[in-house]
């Protein structure tokens, strides 16, 4: 694996954790973590970084769950899909609100509340400035949102994947249940395949290893880490490309 310092990335696809949304509230959305968040997101995009957001909608609902329970897999994941596009619509209004233009792009069409994703419309809004948040998963039904964010930052050539979670970066196991968990600052993604640790799905670490993204994982609640992520500070864990020294 290389020891090479992170580099300043020019485009960002952030993906956000939907129950990380939940902040202090018991369902939905805490509005004072939504608005921290904007603030963060909003500095970095002044600050140069393009940025493309993927948000997961497990705050409002969880296709899983239900689906264990008897509902229909494919009805449980379109209703999970809407959720994250109920979140986009809240980061855009909160964007917005701090005067950052802000689009949503919904891989589910739905043009009286945003714009259907394509390629080359969320391209074009990235090159004027503005945050896109790309919603509606991949607009199928068995793929997650981890694999909608893989796979977008491939379309949409992102330099870096962050993944802002629960947690501040990748341990050999749950830090919350085994407190001698081990922390990895680095590491490459076939070893992460190989130890089956818990960072994103295959499908999503598959896309990123073969397309040569790498991916930080971060936590979601401290303040400014995605500015100096965007500024090119090693914060949370790497994972890369290549193979293991």
């Amino acid at each position: 694996m290389t020891d090479t310092a992170p580099s300043r990335p020019r485009r960002i696809l952030l993906k956000l954790s939907g129950e990380a949304l939940l902040g202090g509230a018991e369902c939905g959305i805490d509005a004072d973590l939504l608005a921290r968040l904007a603030e963060d997101i909003a500095a970095c995009a002044r600050a140069g970084t393009e940025l493309a957001l993927v948000i997961g909608g497990g705050n409002i609902f969880r296709g899983a769950k239900l689906a264990a329970r008897g509902m229909d897999r494919v009805t449980g994941d379109h209703i999970g899909m809407l959720a994250t596009v109920i979140n986009a619509l809240a980061m855009q209004d909160a964007l917005e609100r701090l005067g950052q233009p802000a689009r949503v792009l919904s891989a589910l069409a739905m043009n009286q509340v945003c714009e259907d994703y394509t390629r080359r419309g969320a391209l074009a809004h990235l090159a004027q400035g503005r945050v896109v948040m790309l919603a509606g998963g991949t607009g199928n039904p068995f793929f997650t949102t981890d694999s909608a964010a893989s796979l977008r930052a491939v379309e949409v050539g992102a330099d870096l994947l962050v993944k802002a979670t629960m947690v501040d970066g990748i341990y050999s196991a749950d830090p919350k249940l085994h407190p001698d968990a081990v922390f990895y600052p680095r590491i490459t993604y076939d070893r992460a395949l190989r130890e089956r640790l818990a960072v994103m799905d295959l499908t999503a670490i598959v896309l990123c290893r073969d397309n040569g993204i790498p991916l930080r994982v971060m936590s979601i609640f401290e303040p400014e880490a995605l500015l100096r992520v965007a500024a090119g500070e090693d914060i949370g864990s790497l994972v890369e490309p290549g193979t293991e020294s």
